[in-house]
């Protein structure tokens, strides 16, 4: 095969909670600056980025340290406190249908995802990831690794299941995220975008392998070709 593993994005891929983080990141943002960000600073200020990233945007000034861990959890504890409640928190449509199958085929696969530990592990326990991944080889936010657009998350992502990049295929819903990917040299990426919400990936269409709307369309001949 062409391709050997697959590194999914987590949030708006493996969870469709896109909206609920707009939804966190609107009420952190007012309890903040009172104001809510705009769909123009939404799209390009905060889809795929670190929450280091966000908020030094957000306050026009760099964020680390203590700080940037309260502000971390601020805005997180409002994400799972919405997510918690929405009835539809669990894996998006097709997502246990491609996993049975890369499993049952032997495609090695991970998570790499901008989320921080706190949400990784509220997964974790709320979601039967643990069915599929190692919780321990999952790449996520550690305040370490430059966020999306830059390659780091990727490349860590193939270096941890063992693969050049260009052996990977990368499943991503977010801009920044492709960019990410495309930087890093990933041999194949799909968009996975919800029926009428993929014309964010015009400006990006060049490092776009394939556009997919759900999980189990990704086949055999996507790691052929």
């Amino acid at each position: 095969m062409k391709y050997s593993g697959v590194i999914f994005d987590f949030n708006g891929v493996i969870l469709w909670d896109s909206e609920w983080h707009d939804e966190a990141w609107q009420k952190t943002s007012k309890e903040l600056i009172g104001r809510e960000f705009s769909d123009e600073e939404m799209h390009n200020l905060v889809h795929g980025r670190t929450n280091k990233d966000i908020f030094t945007l957000l306050l026009k000034r760099e964020i680390v340290g203590e700080e940037l861990k309260i502000l971390t959890q601020k805005k997180e504890t409002n994400y799972r406190n919405i997510a918690i409640r929405k009835p539809d928190f669990r894996l998006s449509p097709g997502t246990v249908e491609l996993l049975d199958f890369l499993t049952a085929n032997k495609i090695i696969f991970t998570i790499a995802t901008s989320s921080e530990k706190t949400n990784v592990d509220f997964f974790f326990k709320n979601l039967p990831l643990g069915n599929w991944f190692d919780v321990n080889k999952i790449v996520y936010d550690n305040g370490e690794l430059p966020g999306k657009p830059a390659p780091d998350i990727y490349l860590k992502a193939a270096e941890i299941i063992g693969l050049p990049p260009q052996k990977c295929i990368v499943v991503e819903d977010a801009v920044s995220g492709i960019k990410s990917a495309h930087n890093a040299g990933i041999g194949k990426i799909i968009a996975l975008g919800t029926e009428g919400k993929n014309k964010k990936f015009e400006q990006i269409n060049d490092s776009i392998d394939r556009i997919i709307t759900r999980l189990d369309q990704i086949t055999i001949v996507d790691f052929a070709n």
